[in-house]
């Protein structure tokens, strides 16, 4: 282990005063501070990143690839196994088969227990928080995907004869997982005393804490368990309020930007970074008012990348520019009286390219694209000197954007796509692993299903602030009980559609939809833009064959038998055969 830790670190300092790197044996190691945080160093690889959850394995491929992805969701358009319900369960997977969680499980173990007899506990105590906290994560990981899972705490030899025991109850996985959390909160630095949001801090512990017991709790609620919901929902209640009021954090929202802060949040890279062998040079920053990183206090824990050492090497930008969105999406959006399509009367309906775009909040028009507008997407389409003149538009991605131009459904997405002048897989935007909005939501969707009501206080402390912090100057009102009383609206549907608007291609929704125990967002068929009776009808005539639903909305796919036992995945058969007393999940042969 130590010598693999060694290989990954920059800056590896340490083998120079010890044996030769072939002679390195585990006696000569865990002995200072220093070993154990080159240890920990490796958790760190266990994070989410782009590659998790804007990727996804289409259908036809055997394996269940990113299980987080809002491609298995409702969302996007994007047929795959998994929203269609023809996945079958497979004999091996990357998660649990092929060295995945129960590696990265023992290792934190190994940690643990190398802790446990070190002479001077105060001096590794961050370290060990650190092992917790990311036991807690890949637990919770495999919770979300198989439910039940062995707990193992230890480590374990393959002739262990933990490696042949049953799966530990779900109940026992998440306690487990909370104690590990609750464990690691005070011994882990606050976010002030580190500076970097790359290191895992007390505020992200208790941030994750809140979405795991928010997680479990609507879970439980859904199915029928009351009292072990109220629990865990009073926990992530006090864990996401404890972030709140400790002055950590605050949603990105500078002044310079205006309501273009949502766009440019998600792709800021610091300055004097363009891409590679790209003529001429263009414009370094990666938003109009040149921005950097640390202008940035919302991510709580931000998988970092640089454009110098760390690149992400996916192509981001040209995955996600223009990529398909739904109707199901796109109709979530209020208008800016704070009314959905359907009860606004400012909504403009469908009639032109454009037309629903009109009068809706902002987050729309920076997520999506609207036809006529210019966009950029990197590489060879840059921002010159971010004035929208036309030298820029000039060198905008194909002019003025056309809806139905490579597209299934009529929308695109722009979130994640960089405007500056990054070559393709060169972009060093970070990826936001927990970030403050979230524990915002958190709170106010915690207070709600605890409750069954939330004050207007407690809304405007939380979830009002993400809504509000790119509507100030549109007049949007925000989430009230007023608002919600006078127009006939349910406030679970409200603080949901907040959730999954802010939310959107950082790998929530299919999750949501699993807690929530909503089948129908999962069987629903997902819609592209209305054709019939349209200015499509006239610019997109080759969608005439696509079938349309009764309101002339396309169909864009209507193979949607997502059942029961889809709520969990499968365990591999090979796993169920070599240990027979894992069992498999309901449903699954």
């Amino acid at each position: 282990m130590a010598l693999v830790l060694c290989f990954m670190q920059s800056g590896c300092n340490k083998a120079l005063n010890l044996k030769p790197l072939d002679q390195l044996s585990d006696a000569a190691y865990w002995q200072t501070p220093s070993d154990f945080q080159l240890a920990a160093n490796a958790f760190y690889t266990y994070e989410r990143s782009f590659l998790d959850v804007i990727f996804d394995v289409p259908v036809g491929v055997s394996t269940n690839a990113n299980p987080h992805a809002d491609m298995k969701g409702d969302l996007v358009n994007t047929a795959n196994g998994f929203s269609r319900g023809t996945n079958t369960a497979p004999t091996t997977d990357n998660i649990w088969s092929t060295g995945g969680a129960w590696s990265k499980i023992r290792n934190t173990n190994y940690l643990i227990a190398k802790a446990a007899t070190y002479p001077k506990p105060a001096d590794i105590a961050r370290y060990v928080a650190e092992a917790k906290f990311f036991r807690a994560y890949v637990y919770f990981d495999l919770l979300q995907i198989y439910g039940a899972v062995p707990l193992i705490l230890t480590p374990i030899t393959p002739d262990s004869m933990a490696v042949y025991g049953p799966r530990a109850s779900r109940d026992s996985v998440v306690n487990q997982i909370i104690a590990d959390l609750n464990d690691a909160i005070p011994n882990l630095p606050l976010q002030s005393n580190i500076g970097d949001n790359g290191r895992v801090s007390q505020g992200a512990a208790q941030a994750f804490l809140s979405r795991v017991a928010l997680y479990e709790g609507t879970w439980q609620e859904f199915r029928g368990n009351t009292a072990r919901a109220n629990s865990l929902l009073d926990i992530a209640i006090s864990a996401s309020n404890a972030v709140m009021i400790s002055n950590q954090y605050s949603l990105f929202a500078p002044a310079a930007l205006g309501d273009s802060a949502q766009k440019y949040l998600f792709i800021l890279e610091n300055n004097g970074t363009s891409g590679t062998g790209l003529t001429p040079p263009a414009d370094p920053r990666s938003n109009p008012a040149g921005l950097q990183k640390s202008a940035n206090n919302e991510y709580i824990l931000a998988n970092r990348y640089d454009h110098a050492t760390r690149q992400i090497r996916q192509n981001v930008t040209h995955t996600m520019f223009g990529y398909d969105l739904t109707k199901n999406f796109a109709d979530l959006y209020l208008c800016k009286d704070g009314l959905p399509v359907d009860k606004s009367p400012l909504f403009q309906g469908y009639s032109t390219m454009n037309s629903e775009f009109i009068n809706r909040e902002n987050r729309m028009r920076y997520n999506m694209m609207v036809a006529g507008q210019y966009y950029w997407s990197g590489n060879a389409n840059w921002r010159v000197d971010y004035l929208g003149d036309a030298i820029e538009r000039a060198n905008s991605n194909g002019g003025a954007f056309k809806p139905y131009n490579n597209s299934l459904t009529g929308y695109h997405n722009q979130k994640w796509a960089v405007e500056k002048n990054d070559y393709d897989n060169e972009e060093a935007m970070d990826y936001p692993v927990i970030r403050y909005a979230e524990v915002l939501l958190n709170y106010a969707e915690a207070v709600f299903e605890r409750n069954g009501s939330i004050s207007n206080a407690d809304l405007d402390k939380s979830l009002n602030l993400v809504r509000l912090r790119v509507n100030k100057d549109n007049g949007m009102p925000p989430l009230s009980n007023e608002l919600v009383g006078a127009n006939g609206l349910d406030m679970r549907t409200e603080i949901r559609r907040e959730r999954t608007i802010e939310l959107y291609l950082e790998g929530f929704r299919v999750d949501d939809l699993k807690r929530w125990h909503d089948l129908a967002s999962f069987q629903k068929p997902l819609l592209g833009i209305t054709w019939t009776g349209t200015q499509f009808q006239t610019t997109w005539p080759t969608q005439s064959t696509i079938p349309k639903d009764g309101n002339g909305n396309l169909i864009v796919d209507n193979i949607r038998n997502f059942s029961e036992k889809d709520f969990l995945w499968p365990i591999p058969t090979q796993q169920v055969q070599l240990n027979p007393a894992l069992g498999q999940n309901p449903g699954w042969q």
